[in-house]
C-alpha cells in the first residue's frame, strides 16, 4: 500500500506535473503561462518532495489528504485567478467525492471529469457574453428601424422644402425683375426729363436776353450765362438728338446776343474812359506827369466794373472759340484805346528828352529807356487789373511803343563818332537795360528788351565801323609830332619833376613833427600827404601820359570796346589794332635812331612793347584770328602752261588739250588758312628788340676783341686744316702792344659807356627786374669775351708779354659790370 502510493505520488509530482506545466507553460499558445517567481515555486516544491520522505506514522488517508492540500496550496500559489479556482473546485471534487481514489486510473477518470467541468465553467462566461452581445444586436436593430423611418420623414421634408424654396425663389426673382423694370423706368423717366430741361431752357433763356431790362451787371446774368454755355455744350454732343440743328442754331444765336451784351458793355466803359480823357487833353497832354497820372488811375478805377466779365470769357475762351473770339476783340480795342491814349504823350514826351539832352546822348538813352521801361511796367501791371490771361497783343502795343524810343535814338547813334560815347552807350544798354532792368523783369519787359537789343546792335555797329576808321586814322595814319618822339628829353624832365616832388614830400615829412598847425591849414600840403602817388616814388616810364600816343589809343580803344561788343569780334578788332601799334611803334622806333641815338630808339620800342604786353593781359580774349585765302598758284601754272605749251615735257604733249584738261584737273585754286595772332607778334617783336639791344651793347662794349678774337681763330683753323704754323706773338696785329691798346680801348669803353647804357636803361624801364633781365646777357657776353681772352693770352704769351698786355682781371670786369 506504501508502495502504490509513493508510486501513485511519483507520477503524481513527476508525469503529471510535467505534463501539465508543459502546456500551461509552453512556448507557442500556453494555457496559462507562468512567472519567472511561479516557476521557480512549483521547483523548490517538487525538490522538497523528493527530499521529504512521508512520515510513517501519518495515515494514508492523511498523505492523500496532505498531499491533495499540499498541492492545492502550491497550485494555487503560483497560478493565476481563474485557474486557481478550476483547481480548487477539482481538489474539492476530489476530497468531497463519495469515492476514495485508489489507483491511477481512478485519478485520471477524475482529472477527465474535473477537465470537463472546467471547460464547461469556462465557456458558460463566454455564453453570457454572447447572450448580452445578442440583445445587443437585437437593440441596435430595432435603433436601426427607427432610423431608416427617420430617413424616410426626412426625405419626405426634403422634397416638400425644395418645391415650396423654388416658388419662393421664382416669386422673388418675378419681384427682383419688377423692381428692376420699375428702377428703368424711373432712371428713363429722369434722363428724359434732364434732356428735355436743357431743350426747355431754351425759352427762359431768349425771354431773359429779350427784356429790356437785362443787364450784363445783374446777379442772374453770369447764372443765365453758365446755363447757356451748357445748354449749347449738351446739344452739340448730341447731334443724333430730333431738332438737333434747330435747337443748336436757336442756342448760339441767345449765346451771340449774351456775348454782344458783353462786348458792348466792355467797348463801351473803355471808349468811355478814352473819351473822357481826350476831352481832358484833346492835345495830347501837355502836362505829361499829369496826363499819365489820369491815363492809369482812371483806368484802375474802371477796371472792376468790366473785371468780372472778363473772367467769365477767359474761363470759357479755352472751350467755346466764340469766347476766344470775344477775348481777341476786348484785348484789340483795350489795346487800341491805350494805344490812342500813349502814342502822343510818349512822343510828346521823347521830344521834350531830346529837347533836354540834345548834346549829352547817354543822358538822352538813360532818360529814355528808363521813361519806357516804367511805361511797360505800369502797362503790364494795368493789364493785369483787367485781366489775368496773357496776350501777345499786348508785346505788340509795347514793341511799338518802344519803337517811338529807337526812332528817335537811332539817328542821333549813327552820326555818334567819339568812340568814348559809343562805348558808355553800349554799356548803358547793355549793364543797366539789359542786365539791371530786364533780368529782374523779364515777363514785363519783353518787348523792351527785344527793341533795346535792337538798338544795342546798332550802336555796336556803329562802334565797330568807327573802330576801323580810328584804327586807319588815329593809329595806322598817325603823323607823330616833334614831341612825341622827343626820347629822351620827355623821360628826363619827368625824373627831374618826379625828384623835385619827392624832395618836397620828404622836406614836408620832416618838418610835419614840428610844425602841424601849419601843415593843417595849408592846402597844397594836404593834396600833396593825402595823394599816395606823389608820397611814393613816381617814375616816368609809370606815367599814363608818357606812353607813346598810338599805344595809349590803342590800349584805351581795346578797353572800350572788351566789354561792349562779342568776344569774336573783340579778337579781329583788338589784333587789327595790336598789328598797326606795332607798326607805328617800329616806324617811331627807327625815326628816334636816325634823331638821337640807337640805344634810345631800341630801348622807346621795348619799353613800349612791354607796356603792351602787360596791357592785355587782362583781357581775357584770344588774340588769333583765322584768315581764308585763295591760292591762284597752280592756276597760275596750268594757265602759262596753256599758252607756253613748250614748257610742258614731250611725254605730255600727245595733243593740243592735255594743257587745257591739265588746266581743268590741276589748276583749280586752293583754299589756305591761316592764324594771326596779334599777342604773339608783340612778343616776337618784343623779343626782337631785345636781342637787337643785347647784340648792339655787345659789340659797342667788346667789339673790337670779338674781331681779335676772330682773327685768332681763322688762324688757328687755317694751321688745322694744313697751312703754315703760326707764332701769335709774332703777327704784326697780336703785339702784345696791340692788344694792350684794344684791352685798354674796350675797358675805357666799358668803363665811360656802361653808365650812360644803365642810365638809359633805368629812364626808359623803371623796373629794377626788367633791367637787370635785360642786361644779364649783355654782362655774360662780355664775361664770355674777356674769359677766351684770358685763356688765349695765358696759352699763347709768356709773362713779359702779358705784364705789357696788362689785361684787366675778371675780378675787374665783374665789378664794373655789377649793376647797382
Amino acid at each position: 500500500m506504501a508502495s502504490s502510493t509513493e508510486q501513485c505520488l511519483s507520477e503524481l509530482t513527476e508525469k503529471e506535473t510535467r505534463e501539465k506545466l508543459s502546456h500551461w507553460d509552453r512556448r507557442t499558445e500556453p494555457m496559462a503561462p507562468l512567472t519567472d517567481k511561479q516557476t521557480d515555486s512549483i521547483l523548490e516544491i517538487r525538490a522538497a518532495a523528493e527530499e521529504s520522505p512521508i512520515p510513517p506514522e501519518l495515515p494514508i488517508e492523511d498523505i492523500c489528504s496532505l498531499t491533495s492540500r499540499s498541492l492545492r496550496s502550491s497550485f494555487t500559489a503560483t497560478l493565476p485567478e481563474s485557474t486557481e479556482e478550476v483547481l480548487l473546485h477539482g481538489f474539492q471534487m476530489l476530497e468531497l467525492g463519495n469515492e476514495r481514489i485508489q489507483t491511477a486510473q481512478q485519478f485520471f477518470s477524475w482529472f477527465s471529469k474535473l477537465q470537463a467541468h472546467m471547460d464547461q465553467d469556462e465557456a458558460s462566461k463566454y455564453r453570457k457574453t454572447r447572450d448580452v452581445l445578442y440583445s445587443y444586436q437585437q437593440q441596435c436593430d430595432a435603433i436601426l428601424t427607427d432610423v431608416n423611418v427617420a430617413l424616410e420623414h426626412l426625405d419626405s421634408l426634403q422634397k416638400q422644402y425644395l418645391f415650396v424654396s423654388t416658388k419662393t425663389g421664382t416669386l422673388h426673382e418675378a419681384c427682383e425683375q419688377l423692381l428692376k423694370e420699375q428702377s428703368e423706368l424711373v432712371d428713363l423717366a429722369r434722363s428724359i426729363q434732364e434732356k428735355l430741361s436743357y431743350f426747355n431752357e431754351l425759352e427762359n433763356i431768349n425771354t431773359k436776353l429779350n427784356s429790356p431790362t437785362l443787364s450784363v451787371n445783374s446777379e442772374g446774368f453770369i447764372p443765365m450765362l453758365s446755363k447757356l454755355d451748357e445748354c449749347v455744350e449738351y446739344v452739340s454732343s448730341h447731334p443724333s438728338f430730333k431738332d438737333h440743328p434747330v435747337y443748336l442754331t436757336k442756342f448760339k444765336q441767345c449765346l451771340s446776343k449774351a456775348m454782344h451784351l458783353m462786348k458792348s458793355h466792355t467797348v463801351n466803359t473803355l471808349r468811355n474812359l478814352t473819351a473822357q480823357l481826350t476831352r481832358r487833353d484833346p492835345l495830347g497832354a501837355p502836362n505829361v506827369d499829369n496826363a499819365f497820372t489820369l491815363y492809369y488811375v482812371k483806368f484802375r478805377a474802371a477796371a472792376p466794373k468790366v473785371k468780372r466779365l472778363i473772367e467769365q470769357v477767359e474761363q470759357r475762351s479755352g472751350k467755346i472759340p466764340e469766347y476766344q473770339q470775344l477775348l481777341d476783340e476786348i484785348h484789340q480795342c483795350y489795346l487800341d484805346q491805350r494805344e490812342i491814349l500813349l502814342g502822343p504823350s510818349i512822343n510828346s514826351t521823347m521830344t521834350d528828352l531830346t529837347s533836354q539832352n540834345n548834346k549829352d546822348h547817354c543822358a538822352l538813352v538813360r532818360s529814355g529807356c528808363s521813361f519806357m521801361v516804367h511805361v511797360c511796367q505800369d502797362e503790364q501791371q494795368l493789364y493785369n487789373e483787367f485781366f489775368s490771361k496773357p496776350t501777345s497783343k499786348l508785346d505788340e502795343l509795347l514793341e511799338k511803343l518802344c519803337l517811338s524810343l529807337y526812332d528817335v535814338l537811332r539817328p542821333r547813334i549813327i552820326h555818334v563818332v567819339h568812340l568814348e560815347t559809343l562805348s558808355e552807350l553800349c554799356g548803358i544798354l547793355k549793364n543797366e537795360m539789359l542786365e539791371d532792368h530786364v533780368q529782374n523783369s523779364v515777363l514785363q519787359l519783353g518787348a523792351f528788351d527785344a527793341v533795346v537789343k535792337q538798338m544795342l546792335e546798332d550802336v555796336q555797329e556803329r562802334l565797330m565801323y568807327r573802330t576801323h576808321i580810328y584804327i586807319q586814322t588815329d593809329i595806322t595814319g598817325y603823323n607823330p609830332a616833334p614831341g612825341d618822339l622827343a626820347y629822351p628829353e620827355k623821360l628826363e624832365m619827368m625824373e627831374k619833376i618826379a625828384q623835385s616832388l619827392k624832395e618836397e614830400q620828404m622836406k614836408l615829412t620832416s618838418n610835419s613833427a614840428f610844425s602841424d598847425v601849419q601843415l593843417e591849414g595849408s592846402e597844397n600840403k594836404k593834396l600833396l600827404l593825402s595823394d599816395p602817388r606823389l608820397q611814393s616814388t613816381v617814375s616816368p616810364a609809370d606815367l599814363h601820359g608818357m606812353w607813346y600816343p598810338t599805344v595809349r589809343r590803342t590800349l584805351v580803344c581795346l578797353s572800350k570796346l572788351y566789354r561792349c561788343i562779342d568776344r569774336a569780334v573783340f579778337q579781329g578788332l583788338s589784333q587789327e589794332a595790336l598789328s598797326a601799334c606795332i607798326q607805328s611803334l617800329l616806324k617811331a622806333s627807327d625815326v628816334i635812331k636816325q634823331n638821337k641815338t640807337p640805344i634810345d630808339g631800341q630801348l622807346f620800342l621795348i619799353k613800349h612793347l612791354l607796356i603792351m604786353r602787360e596791357q592785355i593781359a587782362p583781357f581775357h580774349a584770344d588774340f588769333a584770328i583765322k584768315e581764308i585765302s585763295l591760292d591762284l598758284k597752280k592756276t597760275r601754272e596750268a594757265a602759262f602752261k596753256i599758252f607756253n605749251p613748250m614748257t610742258v615735257p614731250k611725254f605730255f604733249r600727245l595733243n593740243s588739250h592735255n594743257a587745257i584738261l591739265e588746266f581743268l584737273l590741276e589748276g583749280s585754286p586752293e583754299i589756305k588758312e591761316h592764324y594771326i595772332d596779334s599777342k604773339k607778334d608783340v612778343d616776337r617783336h618784343l623779343k626782337a628788340g631785345c636781342e637787337q639791344f643785347i647784340q648792339q651793347r655787345t659789340h659797342m662794349f667788346v667789339g673790337s676783341l670779338e674781331e681779335f678774337l676772330t682773327k685768332v681763330d681763322a688762324l688757328r683753323t687755317m694751321a688745322v686744316q694744313g697751312g703754315p704754323t703760326y707764332n701769335l706773338s709774332q703777327q704784326p696785329w697780336a703785339q702784345p702792344a696791340k692788344i694792350n691798346d684794344v684791352v685798354m680801348a674796350t675797358y675805357r669803353i666799358l668803363k665811360n659807356k656802361l653808365p650812360g647804357t644803365l642810365q638809359s636803361m633805368s629812364l626808359y624801364l623803371a623796373n629794377k627786374d626788367t633791367e637787370f633781365i635785360l642786361f644779364k646777357p649783355v654782362r655774360n657776353n662780355i664775361q664770355q669775351v674777356f674769359q677766351r681772352l684770358h685763356a688765349l693770352l695765358q696759352e699763347e704769351y709768356s709773362g713779359e708779354d702779358l705784364q705789357i698786355i696788362a689785361c684787366p682781371s675778371m675780378e675787374q670786369i665783374n665789378l664794373l659790370l655789377s649793376v647797382k
